[in-house]
């Protein structure tokens, strides 16, 4: 089941949670969270940190962002269950601080670097992107994040590197999907140099100007928003530099349905269903669906990245 708009924590009752959280901070808030539901715990996580941020206009779409109940209630995240409320119900169970990033592989700056290390440098900004999910469904979001290419640019990658691959956390305690067999864990997924180094390719730590909730990929997820959303992988551990492809899980998963570069096409299908159209979640009825636009509708930036390649073929 959906989490209703009356189920949104309200603004003026994050606000004092947030107070109240802060005053207990030192007097053992852990209890206090211990004593929450686990619904509860999902909120607070969700919404007790306001981020600082810029509005970027130039990388953002015009169109409505859909509701705060919506992005946080319909997700897919397996490592939490993979039916599309079960990430809202069971991610209360993930600790997002602290948390760390190894860097390792082709690159010149190796080494492990907290939450707080990796976003120092970084002005956050507000962009708000299209996600098209290879299920035929969409939402427009308003992220707030950083470019990606700042990052790589940072940790110096070797004339060696030519892909960027990233880990999701392994935890069977805090990430409970992951005891199933649905697929091989750890989540891994990776771009083309070009790919991470082009501007509209974002790491985010929030959406909506709060810190980004256990669901949507706490506390730090990658965001490509002209390729289908299981590119876009969440709760990232490690971000290694490699000179060869690396292997990415969806596309050992079921290699005929998920290819490596998984940029959105209406011109091909997935083998189950037909990716020419799309459904907007939060619209009035399932059954109101919209033409789906090539890379999402960010073609016009994109679509040079992979001018001679044939796009039927690498999928």
């Amino acid at each position: 089941m959906r989490i209703r708009p009356s189920e949104i924590t309200p603004e003026p009752v994050y606000r004092s949670r947030r107070e109240f959280l802060a005053g207990i901070a030192g007097l053992g808030a852990a209890a206090a969270f211990a004593q929450t539901s686990s619904a509860e715990q999902v909120m607070n996580v969700m919404l007790i940190e306001r981020l600082q941020y810029k509005h970027n206009a130039r990388y953002s779409t015009t169109e409505a962002a859909n509701s705060l109940a919506d992005i946080t209630g319909y997700n897919n995240f397996y490592e939490f269950g993979t039916g599309k409320d079960d990430p809202a119900r069971n991610a209360g169970s993930l600790r997002p601080r602290p948390w760390s990033v190894v860097v390792d592989g082709e690159c010149e700056d190796k080494g492990r670097y907290t939450l707080e290390d990796l976003l120092k440098p970084h002005a956050l900004e507000e962009r708000i992107y299209r996600l098209r999910c290879v299920e035929a469904w969409s939402m427009v979001i308003p992220w707030v994040g950083f470019p990606l290419g700042d990052l790589v640019k940072r940790l110096k990658p070797t004339s060696r590197a030519k892909y960027v691959e990233f880990t999701t956390l392994m935890d069977l305690k805090q990430m409970p999907g992951q005891r199933s067999h649905v697929l091989d864990w750890p989540y891994l997924e990776a771009l083309r140099m070009d790919e991470a180094m082009h501007p509209l390719a974002i790491l985010a730590v929030g959406l909506y100007g709060k810190v980004l909730p256990n669901q949507n990929g706490a506390p730090l997820r990658l965001v490509v928003p002209w390729k289908y959303g299981f590119k876009s992988i969440k709760s990232i551990v490690r971000i290694r530099f490699t000179e060869r492809m690396p292997a990415t899980t969806w596309a050992l998963s079921a290699p005929s349905e998920y290819g490596f570069y998984a940029n959105v096409n209406p011109e091909v299908d997935h083998p189950r269903w037909s990716q020419k159209r799309e459904r907007r979640i939060g619209s009035d009825s399932f059954l109101s669906r919209q033409p789906t636009a090539k890379f999402n509708g960010y073609a016009a930036e994109v679509a040079s990245l992979y001018s001679g390649m044939d796009l039927a073929r690498n999928f």
